[in-house]
């Protein structure tokens, strides 16, 4: 209980900082409506989907998964800026639960990733993209995004702790964009070449992408005889979420309460 109440304060502790942040609410309010411009009709007009179907529809998921991929920078920062502000040494000095420090970061993360999420799909409705296979098979794939998003933050929180300054994470942060680039939410993988493509359909963000495509009914599901993160997305998404939260949770705390000694 004491974890709960403690990782509630910081929760609503970096929530409150926003208010003093408008930079932050703009971009959360922008920047959506400039990706789905930027990708759905500049690369749209020159990209074809395989078997068919609107290339705004099968871009829609992977700006989805893109955008919670980048909870890894904002968190890695946030967690950066804190460290070297005195504001992490100033938390390990109060009789506040050693976990609930990260818990904090990464559950304020998740609430400000839901409304950032909500933004999107509203300009995704705008430029004609559609749920196709009810609203259970949905519900489900933003549980999936939450799932994504929520498991980057402690991979970016856990980075975070490691970096000696706000001015690294920041120099750092742009190299999540590469890893978005290399995976199927832009351009199908069809067209690359075999050492590319292995690495493109193992890549945790082109599982979480094929499973949202799938749940949304969205173009560009895989065929059966497809590598197996693809034509099994939803359960390779879970599992990349497993492995990575059981190896991040811990080294992240771990990190917090050795990092004061």
């Amino acid at each position: 209980m004491i974890v709960l109440a403690d990782s509630l304060t910081l929760i609503e502790r970096k929530l409150l900082q926003l208010r003093h942040q408008p930079g932050a609410l703009v971009a959360m309010l922008v920047m959506p409506a400039v990706m789905v411009v930027l990708f759905g009709y500049v690369f749209g007009s020159a990209i074809q989907v395989p078997g068919g179907g609107n290339y705004r529809e099968y871009l829609m998921p992977g700006l989805f998964v893109m955008t919670s991929m980048f909870a890894l920078s904002s968190a890695m920062v946030d967690v950066a800026a804190d460290q070297s502000r005195g504001v992490t040494d100033r938390l390990r000095s109060m009789p506040t639960s050693r976990m609930a420090v990260p818990v904090g970061q990464t559950g304020a993360d998740a609430v400000t990733g839901l409304f950032g999420l909500v933004i999107l799909l509203a300009c995704g409705l705008a430029i004609g993209w559609r749920v196709h296979d009810g609203l259970g098979r949905a519900v489900a794939a933003v549980g999936v995004l939450l799932l994504f998003r929520y498991t980057m933050s402690w991979v970016g929180t856990y980075l975070g702790l490691l970096l000696p300054s706000e001015q690294t994470a920041d120099s750092l942060s742009p190299l999540t964009l590469p890893l978005s680039m290399l995976s199927n939410a832009f351009v199908p993988t069809d067209g690359m070449p075999a050492w590319l493509r292995v690495i493109c359909e193992w890549n945790p963000i082109s599982a979480a992408v094929a499973a949202c495509r799938k749940l949304f009914g969205n173009p560009g599901v895989p065929a059966a005889d497809g590598s197996w993160p693809l034509t099994h997305p939803l359960t390779a998404t879970l599992l990349w979420a497993t492995v990575l939260l059981v190896v991040f949770v811990p080294l992240s705390v771990r990190r917090f309460v050795r990092a004061g000694l």
